[in-house]
């Protein structure tokens, strides 16, 4: 009965010791204000730009026409410049008769708006993508909210640039105070009483001088992109002092957990052994 209740012990106080691991590995990579990324960053670019098109790679029911959505500097900066006004609604300037960007006619654009602690740019984009449940592709219905869905996977849509902006406040959005306020802009828009894409066959629906990668259609002199196309893994070099950085955090969380668990083990392999205190 000894040994059982030693054992039981043991395991809770491991799940503890398990739980505190996890939750400073994900603590560790907690943004606050003074470190959410810039919009010349280069892992937040492909992060971006990565996730995006991961999600539209691999839509369902297929979609034969989704272009590749590459990285665009211009759309990041009209994105900063709205996220900069702590609001949580749209930039009314996105369509005409005004012109913010000198390629397209009207910018689409998603909103995410949440403390620093949760954001990273993978749980917003896909937060926004999750919409897929209140949607009925066949009817095009939307039961509740679809539109930032809707927009991620809208197959015209080809050009993308996101901003992350600190806020104190963000009007609109009163119960959250010192939080995370991430805008996308889209060129061209996308949200149009149709179909977000055309089901069938991938790539099938591509335009002539179209090359399919990985379920997308691309092409360079369309996109502008002279480094490689990769939805695995994007070609933008990341900085040597965040993937050292990235390797210290996971070390040392590791560490801290072996730690505790080979502090245990000790614990109730001698359970008379104590630590002079002079």
């Amino acid at each position: 009965m000894a040994l059982f209740g030693s054992l039981k012990d043991l395991n809770v106080q491991v799940t503890l010791a398990a739980t505190a691991w996890m939750f400073s590995l994900v603590s560790s990579y907690s943004y606050t204000a003074n470190t959410l990324p810039d919009i010349e960053n280069e892992d937040f670019i492909k992060d971006c730009v990565w996730i995006h098109n991961k999600l539209r790679s691999e839509v369902y029911p297929t979609a034969s026409d989704m272009l590749y959505m590459t990285w665009d500097p211009e759309l990041s900066r009209i994105s900063k410049a709205w996220a900069k006004n702590c609001k949580f609604g749209h930039n009314p300037r996105l369509g005409p008769p005004h012109k913010l960007h000198p390629n397209f006619t009207s910018l689409g654009e998603n909103i995410w708006t949440g403390s620093l602690s949760l954001f990273s740019v993978s749980s917003a984009i896909i937060n926004w993508y999750k919409e897929i449940q209140y949607y009925d592709f066949r009817t095009r219905r939307c039961n509740k909210v679809c539109g930032h869905y809707t927009q991620v996977v809208w197959a015209q849509s080809y050009k993308v640039g996101c901003a992350v902006q600190f806020c104190p406040r963000v009007d609109g959005f009163e119960s959250l105070s010192n939080g995370a306020h991430f805008v996308c802009n889209y060129g061209p828009a996308g949200n149009y009483p149709t179909w977000p894409y055309k089901k069938g066959s991938t790539c099938s629906a591509c335009h002539n001088k179209d090359t399919c990668l990985d379920n997308l259609c691309v092409n360079p002199q369309r996109d502008k992109v002279t480094r490689y196309y990769s939805v695995g893994y994007p070609g933008w070099p990341i900085y040597s002092r965040n993937r050292y950085t990235s390797l210290f955090l996971i070390a040392r969380s590791i560490i801290l957990l072996l730690s505790v668990i080979i502090t245990i083990l000790v614990k109730c392999k001698y359970p008379n052994l104590a630590l002079l205190d002079e």
